[in-house]
């Protein structure tokens, strides 16, 4: 199987796959628990990338601009990774409407799940106030197209 570099939308949301490297661990061997939000933050941004979405193309669509924040974040962490460990980070979307995102993330070593956590993204303009995420941007973080199908409530 090829793995791409922005790794591949599936089925249930996002999968990319990732090392760890020397850098991402502490005098222990493991990683350092805030390398895990580093780890998260890939493969959100390369969600959307495989979405077709350029973060810095929305910033500049219309005069008003689109950004993507972390709002709220809670994270269970399971287990630990070590050097040279091969992770996957699963990224799906639980709700995307409105003026916010829920995405479920996890990071697992083969079948052993390391960490779970729910991310809440604000969506918001290039001055910082709350903006209505687009209804097509919305399906297809729902995996939807965007031919009328309905978004179910959000």
């Amino acid at each position: 199987m090829q793995t791409f570099l922005s790794g591949e939308l599936t089925d249930a949301g996002h999968r990319l796959v990732q090392r760890v490297y020397y850098e991402d661990t502490d005098f222990s061997g493991l990683v350092y628990h805030a390398r895990y939000l580093h780890f998260m933050e890939r493969g959100r941004t390369d969600y959307l990338r495989c979405l077709g979405v350029e973060q810095s193309s929305l910033l500049a669509a219309d005069e008003e601009g689109l950004v993507f924040v972390v709002h709220r974040m809670e994270i269970d962490f399971r287990a630990s990774a070590r050097m040279d460990d091969i992770l996957t980070i699963l990224t799906s979307t639980e709700k995307a409407g409105g003026a916010k995102m829920v995405l479920n993330q996890e990071i697992r070593r083969d079948d052993t799940l390391l960490i779970k956590a729910k991310v809440i993204i604000a969506v918001i303009n290039a001055r910082g106030r709350p903006r209505r995420l687009p209804e097509a941007l919305a399906l297809s973080f729902l995996g939807k197209a965007a031919d009328g199908e309905q978004s179910g409530e959000n």
